[in-house]
């Protein structure tokens, strides 16, 4: 059976390559839609993953960074200091606004951060520093060389002209991009004392679920959280926003991928009916045929599963080049869910031809022949 069906699958070998080429690239469709929403998530909370605050601390009730507004008075910051194991703590301002760099504009997401700023800095730097000061910026390196600005160039953010001491990588999304003030300047233009948010680094050896926990016991009117916690609210909140849109893009292109597939393993399977239908002449049985059938769609389904990765990989590493903003990422559990519907769906659509040489009659195969 094994033997038959491998050698049934190295035969042909140009039918065999445009078989795996073309299931191959209907499963890239569906990698790289759910590799799109892996991405954005990804993107969505980089800097909340990268900021190096163990805890964040926020105003009652707010959970989460996108579309919210957060104020804290600034005694709280002095209230959060003074808990046992914290070992320092960065207040923060933010608000969504517009960076201009010149006649192009950009929704970003606008970080005032303090001279001290032990977390919250941008984590990855191409050039410049990572620290603005008074009258200073720093902003994305691909916004920044688009509209043909570097270190030393202005910017206009909440409304102020700024110098640009500092091009941030991997700030970007396929919305909005994070650009970072000094806390001063962003505190000018705010009315009253209050700070957005608290970061929160807790001493080596400290559980940071625990610190969370004795914040919002002993200090008053604020939500502490965790960092993965935070991240992990603002994922369900900006998922659920996209989640109707998102859902009928996957299902689309799932829908197309599985079709694409289904239609190539069928043609693949039908095309060898005449000698399936010999060796049901011959003798062989419903189960030997059955199980020869499955076990060569199920060597072109992991060959074409490879060329989905592998293209899948490459647009990876490409899109983001030729789409800033865009990225993809490769999830484990979108691999696992393509591999087991792609193999059940190869198997349901090499058994359906099949299954008409298994019910004729030898006789009547020997007198007219299994092709259709």
């Amino acid at each position: 059976m094994i033997g038959l069906a491998t050698r049934n699958f190295r035969q042909g070998r140009a039918r065999v390559a445009l078989t795996i080429g073309g299931v191959g690239l209907a499963l890239t469709l569906i990698l790289a839609l759910d590799g799109i929403f892996a991405g954005s998530e990804r993107q969505i909370t980089a800097y909340l993953d990268n900021s190096a605050a163990d805890v964040w601390v926020s105003q009652a009730g707010v959970r989460n960074l996108h579309m919210s507004a957060s104020a804290l008075p600034r005694g709280a910051v002095e209230e959060v200091a003074a808990v046992d194991v914290v070992a320092s703590v960065t207040p923060l301002l933010y608000v969504t606004g517009r960076v201009e760099f010149g006649a192009q504009r950009n929704l970003a997401y606008i970080i005032g951060l303090p001279p001290d700023a032990a977390a919250g800095r941008p984590w990855q730097i191409a050039r410049g520093t990572d620290l603005p000061g008074p009258g200073e910026a720093v902003v994305d390196r691909v916004l920044a060389e688009q509209a043909g600005i570097d270190l030393g160039g202005r910017v206009t953010i909440l409304g102020l002209p700024l110098t640009v001491v500092g091009l941030s990588e991997n700030t970007i999304t396929i919305t909005n991009s994070i650009a970072f003030v000094a806390f001063a300047d962003f505190a000018a233009v705010r009315p009253g004392d209050a700070v957005s948010f608290v970061l929160v680094q807790v001493l080596p050896g400290a559980s940071a679920e625990d610190v969370a926990a004795v914040i919002e016991g002993t200090v008053g009117g604020v939500t502490a959280q965790t960092r993965s916690a935070f991240a992990g609210q603002e994922r369900r909140v900006v998922r659920d926003m996209a989640t109707d849109v998102l859902t009928v893009m996957s299902s689309a292109g799932f829908l197309i991928g599985l079709a694409v597939m289904a239609l190539s393993v069928y043609t693949a399977t039908l095309s060898r009916r005449a000698e399936y239908g010999v060796l049901k002449a011959l003798g062989a049985s419903s189960r030997f045929l059955y199980g020869s059938v499955v076990i060569q769609a199920l060597l072109g389904t992991a060959g074409a599963l490879a060329v989905g990765l592998a293209v899948t990989v490459v647009l990876t590493a490409v899109v983001p080049r030729v789409l800033p903003g865009v990225a993809l990422a490769i999830a484990v559990d979108s691999v696992v869910k393509v591999a087991i519907i792609s193999t059940i769906i190869a198997a349901l659509a090499a058994i359906l031809p099949i299954r008409q040489i298994a019910g004729l009659d030898p006789a009547t195969v020997f007198r007219k022949g299994a092709a259709p």
